[in-house]
């Protein structure tokens, strides 16, 4: 198996806005009613029979068919905390409420879960677009957000812990593992917002330094379906074959990969590597259209540990034999235990105190050892997939071990050279190094 290597790699100031399912995507939605059942007081979160923890999440709209599988990964870890004493000789008490696939709406929940519902944390979120909303909300009532899905960096807040893979995490070794293994031209695919662009921007700049090419950069509007184009251009640019790099959401892939099929574009003269596409969403496009295909996360199903035959094997038993794994539930999983971590080790859930007892907190995860940074992310081991007949991924190369998060962009000039540290007053969220 080849190595990956540990480059420090991020994407600059994006913010998730897709239409879809597949990750970073955010379509507009209703609001939906909320799935709390009580009023409760700051003692009845924290100092009653109980501890509430916050839930927020789309479980409507168009992200939820992925949120809602982020949903269940921490109800398995709330339960089994629960079963194993709680936190503090206390039950977990999760309060869900839903983001309804709209950021305003995540802002207007995260507020009802802090001032109605007084819980001492919440897991949430999926996309940027939700993130951004509802970070003014944490900063402004000084509270606490888990965040569990990979992101475009260049951001370090005190308020939120990232379990999510930083852009070193996932991209950039991507990046290297292509020019290594598949070739030296790319075509750069992506939607048309913030992240895509910004990912294919620093991507270009690494080309550069590595001595690949840029042959073609081309976008759809979000939860455009009139892929022909590109495919066009992919052929123009590409006679002979080359990369692709997809950051395409939403239902756009789902044209994207049957078209590329459809027009003789196969995996094998064309591999196309994808930041958005898991386990869930290869059932959801078809195994048929992605079979030889690649992605990088930091977890598959597949990883081999007792720790993920454990996660799988529970899992499965609580939701369903036919049910897949995927690295954005994974995070999610390692969030909740992470956090319960944090306030037994703080003997209180007071934010402050848990707040610095999350820094250095270890985790044996599903895939391998995690430990949070004083930049509030967590180390991660760095995976490359390949899609196989049964829609799961085969490992064809991994970190041999758990890669450090970076937040601030090394390539960008405006943030290269900066580091985030939350235990030091002097340094904070961005500091020069």
């Amino acid at each position: 198996m080849s190595k990956l290597g540990r480059r420090k790699f991020l994407l600059y100031g994006s913010t998730g806005l897709a239409a879809t399912v597949f990750l970073k995507g955010c379509a507009g939605g209703s609001d939906t009613p909320s799935t709390s059942t009580d009023d409760s007081s700051p003692a009845s979160a924290s100092g009653g029979d109980t501890i509430k923890v916050g839930i927020l999440h789309s479980l409507s709209g168009t992200m939820a068919i992925s949120e809602t599988t982020v949903v269940d990964a921490e109800m398995l870890a709330i339960e089994e905390i629960n079963a194993a004493g709680g936190v503090l000789g206390k039950q977990i008490e999760p309060v869900k409420e839903d983001g309804a696939s709209d950021w305003p709406t995540f802002a207007e929940k995260a507020t009802k879960l802090i001032d109605k519902d007084q819980v001492v944390t919440v897991f949430g979120c999926w996309t940027s677009a939700s993130r951004k909303a509802v970070l003014p909300v944490f900063e402004s009532k000084q509270h606490m957000l888990w965040y569990p899905v990979q992101y475009e960096g260049q951001e370090c807040s005190q308020n939120i812990f990232y379990t999510g893979a930083a852009p070193n995490q996932q991209i950039e070794p991507a990046v290297d593992w292509l020019l290594e293994n598949k070739g030296k031209d790319f075509f750069l695919v992506g939607s048309d917002y913030v992240f895509p662009r910004t990912a294919n921007t620093i991507i270009k700049e690494q080309l550069k330094a590595k001595g690949g090419n840029t042959v073609g950069e081309d976008y759809l509007p979000l939860g455009n379906t009139e892929v022909t184009p590109i495919i066009t251009k992919i052929k123009q640019a590409l006679p002979n074959g080359g990369v692709i790099f997809n950051s395409l959401n939403g239902d756009s892939n789902v044209a994207f990969f049957k078209q590329m099929q459809g027009a003789g574009l196969t995996a094998d003269k064309y591999p196309v590597m994808s930041v958005s596409i898991a386990e869930e969403e290869v059932r959801q496009i078809g195994t048929e259209y992605l079979k030889g295909h690649y992605a990088a996360w930091n977890y598959f199903q597949t990883v081999e540990s007792p720790e993920n035959e454990k996660f799988v094997k529970a899992f499965k038993a609580k939701f369903g034999e036919d049910r897949v794994t995927n690295d954005p539930m994974e995070s999610a999983y390692i969030m909740v235990h992470l956090w319960a971590k944090a306030v037994e080790a703080a003997g209180t859930t007071e934010l402050e105190a848990v707040r610095k007892a999350a820094i250095g907190q270890e985790f044996n995860a599903p895939q391998g050892p995690v430990k949070m940074f004083p930049n509030h992310h967590i180390s991660q081991t760095v995976r490359i997939g390949q899609v196989r007949d049964d829609g799961l991924f085969d490992i064809v190369s991994a970190t041999d071990g758990p890669v450090d998060p970076i937040p601030w962009n090394q390539y960008v000039p405006e943030t290269k050279g900066y580091a985030c540290d939350w235990t030091d007053p002097s340094k904070g969220g961005k500091y020069k190094i």
